[in-house]
């Protein structure tokens, strides 16, 4: 089903609930990064080594990281402030202008000097960011946490930004932003502000996170005292329910890759579902979700609804080749109810 009539949720309408995120306001912070794209032919292999020569033609950079939640918010339209850190380098200065040109958004891109912006270039033949073969990534980046002084001002200033703001979200890609207690300190902040935390993180060191209201970890972070990834419903839903005990964490939205995405809170577990054969690509379908679900929040979505979307935003992502966005029209047409 994926008219816009359809209903959910104690008969909360779809579309009307998707009309709502446009005015959702919310707060970001964690690692920015940019995204780099060289297109090209490969017409030959090299004298030199068994390789592809690849024959420049364009160049393409957009946000990444916690830069493409902001860039996936604003396609919804959400209202959204943007904490990060950045080098003082020619990749940082053209990170802060790819953000601060995006519409609704308040940035407070913070410059360390002597840092390197992390960037990830992938070189693609034969295609555009849409398609073509990916024959290489590289990632210069600086993963040590950023300095005391600034990570102090960093704090303050999205302390700050909660009074316009409805919910948090913490994107964590282990850069070094949100490095040491600095999560503990925006959660503990957010909450004092009456604020919802969403934090998307990259590895199973859960305590880092404890309190927060939605956790959003890969599937294989839960793997954390067990043999190996918990594989189906129950085994996903009982690993995300201990993680909840441990830490005093509110729900798990458990990222789960083609199979789709497993909400688990105090009332139990739902399962949401992609159709797999539509399915390219899944990079930044992550990222999507984490912006549909903190958008839906911030507009007064049940968390059971806002969940529903964002893993229709991650299908919606992952049905299309390379890093894109979920916009609302798309959600209207993605959302499938079962």
């Amino acid at each position: 089903m994926s008219s816009s009539d359809a209903q959910v949720d104690g008969g909360e309408d779809i579309g009307a609930a998707i009309d709502r995120l446009a005015h959702a306001r919310v707060l970001v912070v964690g690692d920015a990064m940019l995204d780099r794209y060289i297109f090209g032919r490969v017409l030959r292999m090299s004298p030199e080594a068994p390789v592809p020569v690849l024959s420049m033609a364009s160049e393409h950079d957009e946000p990444g990281g916690a830069g493409n939640v902001v860039h996936n918010l604003c396609a919804l339209g959400a209202a959204t402030a943007f904490v990060s850190v950045v080098g003082d380098d020619a990749a940082g200065a053209e990170l802060t202008g790819l953000i601060g040109s995006q519409p609704g958004v308040e940035p407070w891109l913070l410059v360390q000097g002597g840092r390197v912006t992390t960037v990830k270039t992938r070189f693609i033949a034969d295609g555009s960011r849409q398609g073509g073969q990916q024959l290489l990534r590289t990632d210069r980046e600086d993963t040590r946490p950023v300095h005391p002084k600034l990570a102090e001002r960093l704090v303050r200033i999205a302390r700050d930004a909660m009074a316009a703001t409805s919910v948090v979200v913490l994107s964590d890609y282990r850069k070094g932003v949100l490095a040491g207690d600095i999560p503990a300190q925006l959660i503990a902040a957010a909450h004092a502000a009456g604020r919802q935390v969403v934090v998307d993180t990259r590895a199973g060191d859960f305590a880092r996170y404890a309190g927060t209201d939605i956790l959003v970890p890969h599937r294989a972070d839960l793997a954390t005292g067990l043999d190996g990834p918990p594989e189906g419903d129950e085994a996903i839903a009982a690993a995300a329910q201990a993680v909840r005990a441990a830490h005093g964490i509110g729900a798990l939205l458990v990222k789960r890759g083609e199979e789709g995405m497993s909400l688990i809170d105090a009332d139990g577990a739902v399962h949401f579902r992609l159709d797999a054969a539509r399915l390219v690509d899944l990079s930044g379908a992550g990222d999507a979700a984490v912006a549909t679900l903190a958008a839906g929040l911030a507009a007064g979505l049940k968390p059971r609804l806002a969940a529903l979307l964002a893993n229709a935003a991650a299908g919606v992502v992952g049905a299309q080749p390379g890093t894109c966005v979920a916009r609302g029209g798309d959600l209207r047409v993605a959302v499938v109810v079962v």
